[in-house]
């Protein structure tokens, strides 16, 4: 049974006093309906669950009226043995984005109070997204109730989960958490430990079911063909939601992804998907895929300095895979016990760059970059401890040019440190600090960590008729 760190967010969603019903959305098959339905179990007296895809009769106790009342009626009727108690039932709606109706409804459910919902979905909002021909209501996006509900999104496992699935112990984690914030060397042992779990990590990814795949047999054919299952399941997703005139381009953009990241120039080009490729022609299909959830556009920004969002060029992008299991699964077969051994040669720079969006996407983080025509290039762009900070990703021990250029011209560039993940241990020369590529996963500027200080009020009390302070 795989540890996921939602289960923290689902009990504190429960606890919370004026809970709006929940919308998981997520990537296919990343785990959503098994932690809810989990969760529920373990929480609730009563069960009520359904599935819109596998029973699409489920679909009728949403039509005509739909108040609360009406819904439990017909769902009484059409789900044996259900039993609705008030403040002890959770309503499982899986795959909500099939009825349109289910989703409007949370309105009534978040007004009425008596029951929790919580509604999960693979392509939320996405069915004929991008689209021109299709219409509002066809798309369905008129039915979501906003200020009624709380969505949330759910990734495959992340490395942290994936240490857990692997049973590494709290301790341990925090040790190496610890290393990185106070700088200091990783022990030998753990280090090398650590980064055997990284590879592995690199060629089996998040996806539950691949995970599980792996801790019980450790084979990397089962674990491969596996992986190719998932990825044609989610080409038939491309072929069940996109118009006719856009499957091929969907598939396409997808299909591209290794040649795209295999350029010397990763920015997203659309003459590597076909010849004569244009914008206009796959920029929609590229839109699907990252709604899917299956890719994270990097953008590219004008100036190194924050915010990036608003610094950001958006026909200028990379693309990577969400989950670095993925990618891996799109190469060679026999890539992955290449990369057991240390064999990727030059590839090796794509694999680990994706690897360090995988970490950004799965903490939601979003993805930036700069390449300037003049040749200056870094690999990613963060805000971290308040500041922007450069992330250089090495397959091997080695200088990066862009980087020392923009670190010794922070009049010009306006930032003062920079992060270069590699093969190597924890060190600090300058205004670089060097950690092994494990420790990607705790580069996450954390707002909990900001407190907003109180105003003064006192300062407020003033003569209407002086302007002075009263005592």
């Amino acid at each position: 049974m795989l540890k996921r760190k939602i289960e923290t967010y689902l009990a504190d969603w429960k606890q919370s006093e004026d809970r709006k019903p929940l919308v998981i959305k997520g990537i296919r098959q990343c785990g959503k309906t098994y932690i809810v339905q989990k969760f529920a179990r373990e929480n609730y007296d009563s069960v009520v669950y359904m599935n819109f895809i596998l029973e699409p009769d489920k679909k009728s106790a949403f039509t005509g009226n739909i108040d609360v009342d009406t819904i439990i009626l017909n769902l009484s009727a059409l789900i044996k043995g259900s039993r609705f108690i008030e403040g002890k039932t959770c309503i499982i709606l899986d795959e909500i984005q099939e009825c349109k109706e289910a989703r409007t409804a949370l309105k009534s459910f978040h007004v009425d109070g008596r029951f929790d919902v919580i509604a999960t979905g693979s392509l939320l909002g996405v069915k004929g997204y991008g689209q021109s021909k299709k219409k509002k209501e066809d798309i369905g996006q008129d039915s979501i109730p906003v200020g009624h509900e709380t969505v949330i999104d759910m990734y495959p496992l992340d490395f942290e989960e994936f240490l857990w699935a692997n049973g590494i112990s709290p301790a341990v984690i925090d040790s190496v958490k610890s290393c990185f914030e106070n700088e200091t060397v990783v022990p030998e042992g753990v280090h090398k430990a650590m980064m055997e779990l990284l590879y592995r990590y690199v060629i089996v990814g998040g996806l539950p079911e691949v995970v599980n795949c792996f801790l019980e047999t450790k084979n990397i054919e089962l674990i491969y063909k596996l992986q190719r299952n998932l990825i044609a399941e989610y080409e038939e997703d491309m072929v069940k939601y996109a118009d006719d005139a856009d499957k091929p381009n969907i598939r396409e953009c997808f299909e591209s992804i290794p040649k795209q990241l295999a350029k010397e120039n990763k920015k997203f080009q659309y003459s590597v998907v076909k010849k004569g490729g244009r914008s206009s022609q796959y920029i929609g299909s590229i839109q699907w895929l990252e709604d899917v959830g299956i890719v994270r556009r990097c953008y590219n920004i004008q100036t190194t300095e924050l915010p990036l969002e608003g610094n950001s060029i958006k026909d200028c992008f990379k693309v990577y895979t969400t989950d670095i299991g993925l990618l891996v699964a799109m190469l060679d077969y026999g890539t992955q016990a290449d990369i057991l051994k240390g064999n990727l040669l030059g590839y090796k720079g794509a694999v680990f760059e994706n690897l360090m969006a995988d970490f950004l996407c799965k903490s939601g983080q979003k993805l930036y970059y700069l390449h300037k025509d003049s040749g200056l290039e870094l690999d990613f762009l963060v805000r971290f401890k308040g500041e922007c900070v450069i992330l250089e990703i090495k397959s091997k021990t080695s200088k990066s040019k862009s980087m020392t250029t923009v670190l010794k011209n922070k009049d010009v560039y306006h930032v003062k440190n920079a992060i270069k993940l590699g093969q190597y241990n924890v060190g600090r020369k300058g205004d670089i600090l060097t950690i092994p590529l494990y420790m990607g996963f705790l580069v996450n500027d954390k707002l909990a960590d900001v407190i907003i200080p109180d105003v003064d009020v006192s300062l407020l009390n003033v003569n209407k008729n002086t302007g002075t302070k009263q005592n």
